[in-house]
């Protein structure tokens, strides 16, 4: 069995959570966290250069009712920029993953920022891509 790397993205319009996971070990961890600037689209370049993932798995916002947002849009426009970077490009749910982020770093008694919420989202809406 081979194993590939997927990196995950948690996209927002300060902040992008990143998070790696490889097909073997099936755990996603939380990665960085890239400020939203203009430079994003380089430092996620950078990381597939680094990390040469086999697929992005970036979130796709919806509200309460499943329905989409303005977010879901932005994300959209950006997971097509993403597709210019040559890595296949998959949405996953990424529904109350922030809360969810929110609620394990407070259970690990830690500070955290905003920006360790994004990343752990990221690794949360991963470890939903892998289960399914």
């Amino acid at each position: 069995m081979t194993t590939s790397k997927l990196l995950a993205l948690d996209v927002g319009g300060s902040r992008i959570g990143v998070a790696l996971a490889d097909t073997t070990s099936r755990i996603a961890f939380p990665l960085v966290t890239i400020t939203v600037n203009g430079g994003e689209l380089e430092a996620i370049a950078k990381l597939i250069q680094e990390n040469e993932p086999e697929v992005l798995v970036v979130g796709y916002p919806r509200n309460q009712s499943g329905d989409p947002t303005a977010q879901t849009e932005a994300v959209k426009a950006f997971a097509r920029k993403l597709e210019t970077l040559g890595v296949p490009v998959v949405f996953q749910d990424e529904s109350l993953t922030s809360v969810m982020a929110e609620d394990r770093l407070k259970a690990q008694k830690k500070a955290y920022s905003k920006g360790d919420i994004d990343a752990m989202a990221a690794a949360i809406i991963l470890s939903d891509y892998l289960e399914r």
